[in-house]
């Protein structure tokens, strides 16, 4: 992807010349070969950003393909009849709702989902699949989630969508929670391929003192969220702020997370500490590998 591959593709046109123009190559073209390939450089570096495109489609592709079949593996193992299930949110948990769906359909299961945010529960309600709520359903058989970041000890990072507090409540009410992921977001540690923080949810009114006290407590920066297609800050399921903290050369996630929560105004992290029973990850080869919590 750099200036020699340009470079080779657009030689490879100039010497393909000959083949063009009925394989007679005269003096003069032979003469005016340098500027030829001159012109092919110039011509072969519109190319580039095809090529550059190209590979970003099979890579998303590959990703997605990942992520489906971790869902797809996580639901047939641990999805069963008569459950009551925590439907977590973003891209990963569209794939593990497709196959509940289908399963369904196919096996007449009966079961009820808790949304952990509008995004689930519109997916809940798009496959018809039985919704219903904490209220109705306090404890919850399994939990099914994805994650922004897993480290070697199957801590996650989760909170990229905004919905983090409604994740982790749902997950803490489960006997199991499941994690799938791509194979871009296993990490030995917190913030090696995750780069954007952790996020933390925050009163409105709070969100100035809860940035200072982290940053005196943590050092790093805690910065509030904008959003992308409004004005101002983004606004969760439940009407708080998020800061996202960009942390430096933390280890004891368990202190660091109960320390932030004990500070006035924090709703809850993002930092799901000793949560996770499972975690599958799709690789990129297309297998699915899974790491359990006390295996390793």
């Amino acid at each position: 992807e750099g200036k020699g591959g340009e470079w080779i593709e657009s030689h490879s046109s100039v010497l393909a010349l000959p083949a063009l123009v009925g394989g007679r190559v005269g003096v003069a073209m032979l003469l005016r070969l340098p500027a030829l390939l001159s012109w092919g450089l110039r011509c072969g570096s519109a190319a580039a950003p095809q090529r550059l495109e190209l590979k970003r489609k099979f890579s998303k592709g590959m990703e997605e393909e990942a992520k489906r079949k971790a869902g797809y593996m996580a639901v047939d193992n641990h999805v069963q009849n008569n459950q009551a299930l925590g439907i977590g949110s973003g891209s990963t948990i569209v794939y593990a709702v497709d196959r509940i769906a289908k399963r369904v359909r196919d096996e007449n299961l009966k079961i009820v989902c808790v949304p952990t945010s509008f995004q689930a529960r519109q997916l809940i309600l798009q496959h018809q699949l039985t919704l219903s709520d904490l209220d109705r359903h306090p404890e919850l058989d399994v939990a099914i989630d994805g994650a922004d970041e897993v480290d070697s000890d199957l801590n996650l990072i989760k909170g990229g969508g905004g919905c983090l507090t409604q994740e982790k409540i749902v997950a803490g009410c489960a006997k199991e929670f499941i994690v799938v992921a791509d194979y871009r977001k296993d990490s030995k540690s917190l913030g090696e391929k995750w780069k954007r923080g952790v996020p933390i949810e925050v009163i409105p009114m709070a969100y100035v003192p809860v940035t200072k006290a982290i940053a005196a407590k943590f050092g790093g920066a805690a910065e509030l969220r904008m959003a992308a297609n409004k004005a101002g800050p983004v606004v969760t399921d439940n009407g708080n702020f998020i800061l996202d903290w960009k942390f430096n050369n933390i280890s004891d996630w368990k202190n660091v997370n109960v320390s932030i929560k004990m500070i006035p105004g924090v709703v809850e992290t993002g930092l799901f500490i000793d949560m996770a029973e499972r975690v599958y990850f799709g690789l990129e080869d297309g297998s699915v590998c899974f790491r359990d919590r006390h295996s390793h």
